[in-house]
């Protein structure tokens, strides 16, 4: 199951590509100014995989924890079913819009516009990197509830550096790979690995919702008999 959560957000950072650099890539130009195209690069690339790191080694724990909670609470059961019923909506939106919601990116995107301006030194590019995990992101959210249900802290960084590698290509090499993919894109081959995504993610709420209901359906079956 960890593997497959992991092959699922690093396929969300690499499908996730086009959105990046939409999203983020006049942010990261602006950064990077500041220190110059390599060095600012390399050290904001470095923020973002740190920050995505520790941000998924906190999901995996706070949900892990909630699992432990509601293990002998039974009031508290039906939170840990809503979650991941929420999380099978989010999985299915990606599935069938193929894209996040709408909201979520012009929250983003007015946020960087005021945090932009405020890093106005070299020794903050790499604090800068590691703050994109605060980033109210569709498609960073999507990874963070691929890492949450990992099962625990190594696991859910271990989803989220891949999450922050595989996105990291369109934001380094963006422009130049750009180019050279314009013949090559289609709107299908923008999509598939946004749907594939998402359907990993659904497939995973449904397992989990499944693995929840099964005692309960098993009690009801004993009564029956």
């Amino acid at each position: 199951m960890v593997s497959t959560l992991a092959w699922t957000a690093l396929l969300m950072g690499l499908a996730g590509g086009p959105h990046c650099a939409g999203m983020c890539g006049a942010a990261c130009a602006g950064v990077v100014r500041v220190a110059g195209a390599r060095q600012g690069m390399l050290q904001l690339q470095a923020g973002r995989l740190l920050g995505y790191t520790l941000a998924g080694a906190l999901a995996a724990a706070t949900v892990n924890t909630l699992a432990w909670l509601t293990a002998p609470a039974a009031a508290l059961r039906p939170v840990w079913t809503l979650f991941h019923v929420a999380v099978l909506v989010w999985g299915g939106t990606l599935l069938v819009l193929a894209r996040q919601p709408m909201w979520v990116d012009g929250l983003g995107r007015n946020l960087w516009a005021s945090l932009r301006p405020r890093v106005a030194g070299r020794s903050w590019i790499l604090v800068a990197g590691a703050a994109w995990a605060l980033m109210p992101c569709g498609l960073l959210y999507s990874a963070l509830l691929v890492a949450s249900l990992s099962g625990g802290p190594l696991d859910g960084a271990l989803c989220m550096a891949l999450f922050a590698l595989g996105s990291s290509i369109t934001l380094v090499a963006g422009p130049w790979l750009w180019v050279r993919l314009q013949a090559w894109r289609s709107p299908q081959r923008k999509e598939w690995g946004m749907r594939a995504a998402g359907a990993s993610l659904a497939g995973v709420a449904v397992w989990a919702l499944v693995h929840d209901m099964d005692p309960r359906v098993l009690e009801f079956c004993r009564s029956l008999w």
